[in-house]
């Protein structure tokens, strides 16, 4: 009975843009916390070192060969098709879902059987910077780990008729067991198997993932099946997706080639920008990807009957982003040595580890809001029917980004620009904060763009999200100078180690919670009073 009452509560369909959103943040609070125990029980064991760093560096293969394939049938893509074809009825949307089930499927084996084959090719071309003997530990890595992307593929198609029947719950649950997986690998399947044990952790996590939504599609009785696909439904849904899939493709090889640079530096610098983007990416999933999701079914119903709601649905959602992303951004950076040392530092992830990560973090997280807008815009471009105008801004921002790396990367090289011009002394560090600065500047450019685009669109919008942007400004500005004076207070006060950074950032970062909501009280701020009432239960609904 425990059992179904908790698949009861899971299954339970969510109504209001806010709810789902606070829903979804909360849930994938939980998911990020578990990707933090998971990335600090890799830290602990093996350190900034060669070992993680072949870890890391693996996962960018199969997650670009993921951006390639399963993005052609991805949520942002399918739930106006689902929508449509819901109106036809339950067969029609079973077919729907079995027609893509099979050229994902079978697209998907054919692509990883190539890669599986040229796996040496592709590790010697992208890192080439890893000893030979590495390079074999990390062909096999490689060839793991496409399972991954065939799993949660599967599971990302699923996924889009979970949302489109608002069970947002369902969706948010599947990422709290892959990491669930990846821990095991690395606590239980590492001891047994080596090193390839973690790998095999991070398959288990994807098969978890795609069982969590499968169990809804089950009992929906929605079961896809292999088919003969209708190739008018099939080309439709490429027609749309192909440019959404260059779009994260393009991102996805930014991603790339950063790790391969990373992976020609000292050591360990593969682990810190992986554990670094993890971090930045905690803050990034609560605001920017959970307004994402839980919005993007109201904006295509929206954009497709009534456009005034359309616009009021897109203002509101960015304003909450930017309204939540700046104050988190002003705490991380001045919290940033403690963040880190709570997340990570413990085991072989020694102190200089800590700091050279912190600051690679603290560089990363500047981008923050820009990249929440990003994924928001994005999605709102889907939304209307606007795939190539992102394509072609992600595309600018990613040659922006790589050409920034490749001349800062250069210039400290050839001695042009010091390293202290990034807060170090020694080139390596400076050098890997130079890649971190070109993504910041990247993420920058590509909101820049989208907004753009989304003004001379649609109107309105620039206008209808200043005021939230300046109270934000001048609230966390309140917020970080309460917090730094606070920790330059308490710095001599309490212990060292991780209880001591544990503790100074709940002191600092709680004064500094609570001096950027008596600055919004007296701005009389209303993107806080939503905050407000949507946690208290009242549900303002756009």
């Amino acid at each position: 009975m425990g059992v179904l009452r908790a698949l009861r509560y899971l299954y339970h369909e969510v109504r209001g843009l806010h709810e789902a959103a606070y829903l979804l943040a909360f849930a994938t609070l939980l998911a990020q916390v578990l990707a933090l125990v998971r990335d600090r029980v890799l830290a602990h064991h093996f350190g900034a070192g060669e070992t993680l760093d072949l870890f890391y560096a693996a996962f960018r293969v199969p997650d670009t060969l993921y951006a390639l394939l399963a993005s052609l049938f991805s949520v942002f893509v399918l739930v106006p098709f689902l929508d449509a074809a819901a109106a036809q009825g339950r067969d029609a949307v079973r077919e729907f879902l079995s027609d893509l089930f099979t050229v994902f499927s079978l697209g998907m084996v054919c692509i990883a059987g190539f890669v599986w084959l040229g796996a040496p090719q592709l590790v010697g071309l992208f890192y080439g910077g890893f000893s030979p003997e590495a390079h074999e530990t990390l062909v096999r890595f490689v060839r793991v780990l496409l399972l991954q992307p065939l799993f949660l593929g599967v599971s990302n198609l699923l996924g889009a008729y979970v949302q489109m029947r608002g069970r947002f719950l369902v969706y948010a649950v599947a990422p709290l067991l892959y990491n669930i997986g990846i821990i095991l690998g690395a606590t239980v399947l590492y001891p047994l198997l080596g090193v390839t044990g973690l790998v095999w952790g991070v398959v288990l996590g994807a098969l978890l993932h795609l069982g969590m939504q499968g169990s809804f599609i089950v009992q929906e009785r929605m079961v896809p099946c292999l088919r003969i696909p209708d190739r008018t439904r099939i080309r439709a849904v490429v027609r749309v997706s192909v440019p959404r899939t260059l779009t994260l493709v393009s991102q996805q090889l930014v991603l790339l080639v950063l790790v391969s640079m990373a992976s020609v530096l000292a050591a360990g610098s593969v682990s810190s920008l992986s554990l670094a983007m993890n971090l930045q990416a905690v803050p990034l999933a609560l605001v920017g990807a959970s307004y994402s999701v839980a919005a993007f079914p109201a904006l295509v119903r929206a954009y497709r009957h009534l456009l005034p709601t359309y616009r009021t649905l897109l203002i509101a959602a960015v304003r909450q982003i930017v309204f939540l992303a700046v104050p988190i951004t002003v705490l991380t950076i001045i919290l940033r040595v403690e963040i880190v040392q709570v997340a990570l530092g413990s085991g072989a992830f020694d102190r200089s580890a800590v700091l050279l990560t912190a600051a690679v973090c603290g560089v990363l997280v500047l981008s923050l809001a820009a990249q929440g807008v990003s994924l928001f815009l994005v999605r709102a471009c889907y939304a209307a029917g606007e795939t190539y105008a992102p394509l072609v801004r992600s595309v600018a921002s990613a040659l922006f980004t790589v050409c920034t790396a490749l001349g800062l990367i250069a210039a400290l090289r050839e001695h042009l620009v010091p390293p202290v011009l990034f807060g170090v002394s020694e080139r390596g560090a400076a050098e890997l904060l130079a890649l971190a600065c070109a993504y910041t500047m990247g993420a920058l450019l590509y909101a820049v763009l989208l907004v753009v685009y989304i003004e001379r669109r649609f109107g309105g919008f620039v206008r209808g999200v200043a005021r939230t942007v300046g109270e934000s400004c001048v609230a966390s500005c309140a917020a970080g100078a309460a917090a730094y004076s606070t920790l330059l207070f308490t710095a001599d006060l309490l212990p060292g180690g991780v209880v001591g950074a544990l503790a100074t950032g709940v002191v600092a970062g709680g004064v500094g919670v609570g001096a950027w909501t008596l600055m919004l009280l007296f701005l009389k701020s209303e993107d806080g009073r939503t905050l407000w009432h949507t946690a208290l239960g009242r549900g303002i609904t756009p």
